[in-house]
């Protein structure tokens, strides 16, 4: 009974809401093993590409699921989930909601549920992950690993909770990223079989395009709540530590411009001025003109006049 007890808090790798009652107390910002543990298995199997060798299919296949996956946090996990900065139809919105479940980061209303919070209380008492308040470390990848922020809040959002299928890839998130190692190795074994020059094999295609292309996705996007919030430029003077960084917005396809985010987070773009790179803009652009979304909240004229201003 006693090692039953241990184990139960394993039952959250499958089902997010179970074994809550076995976590730490909501105050503590003790990480949990049962968090940990994963978390860092993912980082291990990176080193499995001594076993499974390289290929030029398998590094692409990285490169492109890591970019697609990056699109699915930055323009639909950041700006559509948690900041409904755009529309779009029930379809496109749980098919990129998946996408974005693959990438191993939680579920999509877990997500927004803490982003919003974040919003509320930047780098101010209450903010998960504060670099001022709580460290780089802490910011960077720590705070997820804490019990206390296991938990969807839920009453945070509550406009999009209202759909069953969100709830369900929210509560069942280890289905997506499941799926995807399933079919990297049926694509990696088909090609060891039909197309054997291709030197790709089935574990290979796993490790490359999803342990490593994950790991650096992961990276990629904490460096929004550590590194932008440390590095960069202030062009606007807002109360919390967000800052501009180029080189962040190239690594993650536009969220670098964290400082404008923050100074006004109503809009689809987040790179202000022509030069600031912001993929996932021009992207969810393209998509407006093919009518898969709409409505893109724009710079308002008031922002404008206070961005030549600078």
């Amino acid at each position: 009974m006693r090692l039953l007890n241990r184990l139960k808090p394993m039952l959250v790798w499958f089902d997010t809401q179970s074994g809550l009652d076995s976590v730490a107390t909501k105050d503590s910002n003790k990480l949990g093993w049962a968090q940990v543990t994963p978390f860092v298995f993912m980082h291990l199997m990176v080193f499995a590409v001594v076993w499974v060798g390289f290929s030029w299919v398998a590094l692409w296949g990285a490169i492109f699921l890591y970019l697609v996956r990056m699109f699915a946090i930055t323009g639909f996990y950041h700006r559509y989930f948690s900041h409904k900065l755009f529309k779009t139809s029930r379809f496109i919105q749980f098919f990129f909601a998946f996408m974005g479940a693959s990438s191993a980061q939680r579920g999509p209303l877990w997500w927004a549920s803490h982003h919003r919070v974040h919003h509320q209380t930047s780098d101010k008492e209450g903010d998960l992950h504060s670099p001022r308040l709580q460290g780089f470390i802490w910011s960077h990848c720590l705070w997820f690993l804490a019990p206390k922020n296991l938990q969807t809040k839920t009453d945070k959002v509550k406009d999009f909770n209202k759909f069953p299928e969100l709830r369900w890839l929210d509560r069942f998130d280890i289905t997506a990223p499941l799926a995807l190692i399933v079919a990297l190795y049926c694509a990696g074994f088909l090609m060891e079989i039909y197309y054997p020059q291709l030197e790709t094999t089935g574990a290979q295609m796993v490790i490359w395009g999803f342990f490593i292309s994950t790991v650096a996705l992961y990276h990629g996007t904490y460096t929004i709540n550590s590194l932008a919030h440390c590095f960069g430029s202030r062009r606007f003077d807002t109360p919390d530590d967000s800052r501009n960084n180029a080189l962040l917005a190239i690594i993650t396809l536009g969220e670098g411009w964290h400082n404008n985010h923050h100074f006004y987070p109503g809009s689809a773009r987040q790179g202000f001025l022509w030069w600031e790179f912001d993929m996932t803009f021009y992207l969810l652009k393209v998509m407006s003109w093919c009518g898969l979304v709409w409505d893109l909240k724009p710079i308002p004229i008031e922002v404008q006049k206070e961005i030549k201003r600078k």
